[in-house]
């Protein structure tokens, strides 16, 4: 796609429809710092302002419906205000939102989380998912007694000052602003599809903790070659570091237990948030009880000096703990994940096919129930049906495909076609329908002319 200022007709054209997102956005750049709650929303000329939401659609401030594949930034699998969840925090509200103390919510939920992660022998509840992955850190040093984290490029792990090396290109970049070099040196961002530059790190003896999205990075948008989570499983086991899998957008998509159930490997710890919370904010932390017992507190001697700290004011607040429960009684299900991933395969092949038959660089792809887009790139092994991952494209490419300054123009198009698209793809909800994803089609279709017509392919 052409990196040029965008053409006076598309961008005239949104204008025009969202004006009213315009005027809020520079009402909110008098309060909020940069208009924005989220580094992900920001996106040229201004981003769609939202004032309500069911199912799978939203509704503009300017009144315009929008199939909705942002869908909570990937956390409402069941779609906006599911009743269950709505009525169990209706329900909850009266009894309190924060009660500073233990409550039976929190015991449910932990149980529910047990009943359905694999690796999950113990819980303990966060915030969100950066706070879940700073804390599966921490213990996995304490556990190991080794300093230094291992991660892999184009994979994301929330915002710390650790986890944000290697997470967009270029992959190399020596740091990041605000973030001491001293802190980067703790961390080694390595290539995902290159097992012996991974072992040759490991043998160094200090990795305590190897961090992996098991869906690839960014939720499939760079793809693991095959095998890639068996040899980390074993490569950990040998060199004595914790396997940490980060499904904070896995965990309860890609299967009822996550990505580990359904590639079959089993990590030592897990990290959730967004589906974990039922939507609302919330993580987890779980995995084998020889680490979590390191957040305990015992009456051995010395036992206390080497525990690992971890408060949290809003952790397993009873509201989050309620959605959260609420929610995961039925992600139990597996046709919830069936049906999310029916839509999404069906929505991948059409666009493969919309691409194919205008003869347009580009295509959809991904796993479950997700879907990225990439246009004006030639992809060697596109089909007009579904893709996993793309060949013939670099993953700096792919990552980079996602991000807004290159979305841009096929994220405001869609707009105007009625499509709200999230980081250059999505994720389908069991809110979404058929015939949502034949309507996505034709916008698409619709979409592509605008942009033909913009001069952007």
């Amino acid at each position: 796609m052409s990196s040029a200022v965008a053409a006076p007709t598309l961008l005239n054209d949104y204008e025009a429809a969202f004006a009213g997102s315009k005027a809020r956005l520079e009402l909110s750049q008098q309060s909020l710092a940069g208009g924005l709650a989220h580094d992900g929303r920001y996106i040229k000329p201004f981003p769609i302002q939202i004032d309500r939401a069911d199912g799978a659609h939203k509704w503009d401030v300017d009144g315009h419906e929008l199939i909705d594949y942002a869908i909570g930034h990937g956390s409402l699998i069941l779609g906006h205000n599911n009743p269950a969840i709505t009525a169990a925090m209706h329900a909850q509200l009266d009894k309190g939102t924060h009660y500073s103390a233990g409550h039976e919510g929190e015991i449910l939920w932990a149980q529910q989380v047990q009943k359905l992660i694999p690796s999950a022998e113990l819980v303990r509840f966060t915030g969100s998912g950066t706070e879940s992955n700073l804390l599966a850190m921490r213990l996995a040093r304490a556990y190991t007694g080794k300093p230094s984290v291992l991660k892999f490029e184009g994979h994301f792990h929330g915002w710390s000052d650790y986890l944000i090396k290697g997470e967009k290109p270029p992959f190399e970049a020596p740091g990041a602003p605000g973030v001491p070099d001293d802190v980067m040196r703790t961390v080694a961002a390595l290539p995902p599809d290159d097992m012996g530059a991974v072992e040759e790190r490991l043998a160094q003896g200090d990795v305590a903790v190897i961090l992996v999205e098991p869906s690839g990075g960014s939720w499939s948008m760079i793809p693991l070659a095959e095998g890639t989570l068996a040899s980390l499983r074993d490569l950990a086991t040998k060199y004595g570091a914790v396997l940490l899998f980060d499904e904070v957008i896995t965990g309860f998509r890609w299967a009822p237990g996550g990505a580990q159930e359904r590639f079959g490997i089993t990590p030592d710890l897990t990290t959730m948030a967004k589906i974990v919370a039922g939507g609302m904010p919330g993580g987890a932390v779980a995995g084998k009880a020889e680490i979590m017992e390191y957040l305990l507190f015992k009456d051995e001697p010395g036992w206390n000096a080497k525990k690992v700290i971890h408060p949290g004011t809003y952790n397993a607040n009873p509201l989050a703990a309620i959605a959260g429960y609420t929610c995961l009684t039925q992600c139990e299900d597996p046709a919830v994940q069936q049906t999310c991933d029916r839509l999404a395969a069906t929505l991948r092949a059409g666009l493969n096919t919309v691409l194919e038959t205008r003869g347009i660089d580009g295509a959809c792809w991904g796993e479950s129930s997700v879907f990225h887009l990439i246009l004006g790139e030639k992809v060697s092994n596109r089909t007009a049906g579904d893709l996993r991952a793309p060949e013939g494209v670099a993953p700096a490419t792919l990552k980079a495909s996602g991000r807004a300054g290159v979305a841009t123009p096929m994220h405001l198009a869609m707009a105007l076609e009625g499509v709200d698209l999230f980081n250059g793809g999505g994720l389908l909800s069991t809110r979404h329908t058929d015939e949502d994803i034949a309507f996505t089609l034709k916008a698409f279709d619709n979409a592509l002319t605008r942009l033909v017509d913009s001069g952007y392919l």
